[in-house]
């Protein structure tokens, strides 16, 4: 079941990035940052009293999750605003392989052939899209990229951390305790970073306008996280595997992208798409 709800996320998570793309388009980036953290939170406060304040140690490492996710956030936002959507979907689909060595490494996780060979088509998939973006002006050297590429290693961090907090090999917390309080802390530093940062300098750069694309972003990624949670906490889940049918969500922002937005260069891109979806297609087969 768990790769089910792995496969949910990803069509969510699909959306939320479209969403975020629109909603970014001649926009300040914090402040559309926080709006969304802040729906977040209230999204999930419900669980904050449900849950209940649990010990410091456990605060603490929450709190850990929650600057590892904000940071990541915040450099993939401003790669966002700055790149097309069948750029961004397809370089941040390289975080599972960073999770898939962390996972080996950390956590002793074996994959079965039908999941290797998913694995494999989906690293070939990623190679093909970065020589795509070459081809349309984005060397590595570009600062977006640079930032794009930051966030996914961040990204990836988050996701091994999340395995280390929910897995009752480790720490074991409940999935919802995780997503309302690490929500809540979410919430709290960006507005921190808002009233240090963008506030004082916000007539020096591109101003903010409300777009109804911000909150779609807020309930595309709650639902999105939550399926992603309850796929994480199931006792046989492979985190690595998880991760990498979650980034089957490039699907979506690339039909967006190519349907919805018009962006060029659809044919090339076209095959690394299919090289990506028939890795989503051995992952699920490996994982019935």
């Amino acid at each position: 079941m768990w790769w089910l709800l792995a496969f949910g996320s990803a069509c969510l998570l699909g959306g939320y990035d479209s969403f975020k793309k629109i909603s970014l388009k001649d926009n300040a980036v914090i402040p559309v940052l926080l709006l969304n953290t802040i729906l977040c939170a209230i999204i999930f406060s419900p669980w904050l009293f449900k849950t209940g304040f649990a010990s410091w140690e456990i605060q603490k490492a929450i709190l850990g999750k929650s600057a590892l996710v904000l940071s990541s956030w915040m450099a993939g936002y401003a790669a966002m605003k700055h790149l097309p959507l069948t750029i961004v979907g397809p370089i941040n689909a390289t975080r599972p392989v960073l999770v898939l060595v962390g996972a080996i490494f950390l956590f002793g996780e074996q994959l079965n052939l039908l999941q290797w060979t998913g694995v494999l088509l989906a690293i070939v998939a990623y190679t093909l899209m970065r020589l795509t973006g070459k081809s349309e002006g984005y060397q590595r050297g570009n600062k977006w990229i640079i930032c794009l590429i930051l966030a996914v290693i961040l990204g990836a961090a988050s996701g091994l951390y999340d395995k280390y907090l929910m897995s009752p090999s480790y720490l074991g917390l409940e999935r919802m305790q995780v997503l309302s309080w690490y929500s809540l802390y979410q919430a709290l530093m960006m507005l921190i970073v808002t009233a240090f940062l963008w506030w004082p300098n916000r007539k020096h750069t591109t101003p903010f306008h409300w777009s109804w694309g911000i909150p779609f972003i807020s309930l595309f990624l709650c639902g999105a996280d939550f399926l992603y949670l309850q796929a994480l906490a199931q006792p046989d889940a492979l985190i690595a595997v998880v991760s990498m049918i979650r980034r089957g969500s490039v699907l979506v922002s690339f039909a967006i992208g190519a349907f919805i937005l018009k962006e060029k260069n659809l044919k090339s891109k076209s095959l690394d798409i299919l090289l990506l979806f028939l890795s989503m297609l051995f992952l699920y087969l490996g994982s019935r």
